[in-house]
């Protein structure tokens, strides 16, 4: 794992260093905390990581060691969604359906435009365990993506107050998910586990379907499909007992209420153009499924995906899927 994590250091370097500098400043900017106090909550992970994830931190202290930064530092990255007590406010709309014939997933990433130039494409081969094929954050072990068994993983961040640092951080869960061989192997980790804030984790695979992870530091509840979709933006569509939902982005229900209607709009059999199409939706601009900056936020579409679980690949857009930009193939 070291090794994996010393070629991820080596090789995103700079990336890396960028989100490093990225974060200290949105820290300090959104929740009024240095970069040390930064660390020192992430260190409050280390005793549970320790024990049951030890290998995850071999490969973060090889991201340190390759890019030549404080071990600490990686480790903060990696649990970011966690120090932010839910105020990191990514703000994404996913979906996934499974058809007679296919298993698709997907997701447009919104986030600060500051961090678009630390996007990493990672390729993760690991023995007796699926290849990882996914879109993340320099230094960052797992995010969104898919594997070689056919799995695939999306995210969406929610603020509600909590953390628990005896379960897996959301980016450690999603690392988990990605590690797995099935959807039903995913299930049982997470629901293990548990992860230690608010976020949403959607997991497909090509047989099952889909699973919805809406997860608190005090609970996770699964959303089951329905007519084999699944779908979700930024705030808890469910009840979880002593939680208040703080409601990050304000259009959030709104984009629920759009990915579905334009899903319910497609034929049972839809194609993967129309699958991006639905990512590149405009209505209710600059706060769409599209996302564009305000003037009061940053906050836009940094890259979509949309992977075929049957066919074994993800097409990702680089920016707003609507504008030119790279494109990128996965293939685990």
């Amino acid at each position: 794992m070291k090794q994996i994590g010393q070629q991820h250091g080596q090789q995103a370097a700079a990336h890396i260093n960028g989100s490093i500098a990225f974060y200290e400043d949105f820290f300090k900017r959104n929740t009024s905390k240095s970069w040390s106090e930064v660390q020192e909550i992430a260190k409050q992970f280390l005793p549970y990581l320790e024990k049951s994830w030890p290998a995850y931190l071999e490969e973060m202290r090889g991201i340190a060691d390759g890019a030549k930064v404080e071990y600490e530092t990686i480790l903060a990255l990696n649990v970011r969604t966690e120090i932010g007590f839910g105020l990191l406010n990514d703000g994404c709309t996913a979906f996934a359906w499974k058809t007679k014939s296919g298993s698709f997933i997907a997701q447009n990433w919104d986030w600060e435009g500051q961090q678009k130039g630390n996007i990493v494409v990672a390729k993760i081969a690991q023995e007796g365990k699926p290849t990882i094929h996914m879109m993340t954050e320099g230094g960052i072990i797992g995010k969104i993506g898919m594997n070689s068994a056919g799995v695939g993983v999306t995210l969406n961040a929610i603020r509600a107050k909590g953390i628990s640092f005896d379960k897996l951080p959301c980016h450690l869960a999603l690392r988990t998910a990605l590690e797995s061989t099935s959807l039903q192997d995913a299930r049982v980790k997470l629901n293990k586990a548990g992860v230690g804030s608010a976020c949403h984790i959607q997991v497909a695979d090509v047989e099952t379907g889909n699973i919805g992870f809406e997860c608190t530091a005090s609970d996770q509840v699964e959303l089951e499909m329905q007519n084999g979709i699944n779908t979700h933006s930024n705030h808890l569509t469910v009840s979880h007992s002593g939680i208040e939902d703080k409601l990050m982005l304000k259009d959030s229900p709104f984009r629920l209420d759009r990915v579905r209607e334009l899903l319910a709009g497609l034929g049972p059999e839809p194609t993967i153009d129309q699958l991006k199409d639905v990512l590149k939706d405009d209505k209710n601009s600059p706060c769409a499924i599209n996302r564009s900056p305000t003037e009061k936020s940053t906050i836009q579409t940094l890259f979509s995906i949309v992977m075929d679980l049957q066919k074994g690949y993800a097409s990702v857009k680089m920016g707003k899927p609507t504008e030119t930009g790279e494109e990128v193939e996965l293939r685990p």
